[in-house]
């Protein structure tokens, strides 16, 4: 049975599982990463078509379960994926899991901070309509452009929530995440790229300048001053970024 606090949601679709592992395009050589294995519909599927499967389980009375019944290139760990440290583990090539809805955006930023090929993942449908959304959309969001900056998403395909047990409140979607070799533009500071793009989308209906100037207090002449963030590219974010890192860095315009 699912573990409520755990936010788990069971996939019993034995032809949804087949699809999410087919998009992965597996081979011998692989080793996977699946994070909540639940039950192993997808481990099993996954395990008989690559090297190793590394599956993050944090309820051991499942670990208990799933043990015995698992093939013997599944490492079946016991912990929580959110606080585990990856580079503990061997390296793994591609990811495939049904996440957990609760730990959806802070385990996608550990993933896209960790080198891999693929990921297929299914997440709540609107949560990854926000991964894939276009700027003026009201889906489009720091999730979008933080994602955007390092990936390319693509939603592959929608999944109604009877395919789940329990079933949960909301449909949910199958999504691909390809991770670019180099970021998709240039930042001069992520940390400060992250936390501009959070500032100006906490205040997302006001102009720019007003969240900048809130900030800042002080700024030599900068673009899209008078636009809202959500009329903004990733890029574009990017650029502003960049210009506003680079007065503050030579200290000349800040108080």
């Amino acid at each position: 049975m699912a573990r409520q606090r755990y936010g788990q949601h069971f996939l019993i679709d034995s032809s949804v599982a087949r699809r999410e592992v087919a998009y992965a395009r597996l081979t011998k050589d692989d080793v996977v990463l699946e994070i909540g294995p639940g039950k192993g519909i997808i481990t099993s599927l996954v395990a008989s078509k690559v090297k190793q499967v590394l599956a993050i389980e944090i309820d051991h009375h499942l670990v208990k379960k799933l043990q015995p019944m698992l093939q013997k290139n599944v490492t079946l760990i016991l912990g929580d994926a959110c606080c585990l440290d990856f580079q503990t583990l061997p390296r793994f090539t591609k990811i495939i899991s049904n996440l957990p809805f609760q730990i959806s955006s802070p385990i996608t930023f550990k993933f896209l901070a960790t080198p891999f090929s693929r990921a297929i993942l299914i997440y709540q449908k609107d949560f990854a309509q926000r991964l894939v959304a276009l700027p003026g959309t009201k889906d489009y969001s720091r999730l979008t452009v933080g994602v955007a900056y390092k990936a390319c998403c693509r939603i592959l395909e929608d999944v109604p929530r009877t395919c789940f047990s329990p079933q949960p409140y909301v449909d949910t979607s199958i999504v691909e995440i390809v991770p670019y070799k180099k970021p998709r533009f240039l930042v001069e500071n992520e940390q400060f790229f992250f936390d501009l793009t959070k500032q100006l989308f906490t205040h997302r209906r006001k102009k720019i300048r007003h969240t900048i100037n809130a900030i800042y207090r002080s700024y030599r002449k900068l673009p899209y001053l008078e636009k809202r963030v959500e009329q903004l590219t990733p890029e574009q974010i990017g650029m502003l970024s960049n210009k506003l890192y680079s007065q503050k860095k030579s200290g000349r315009s800040f108080e």
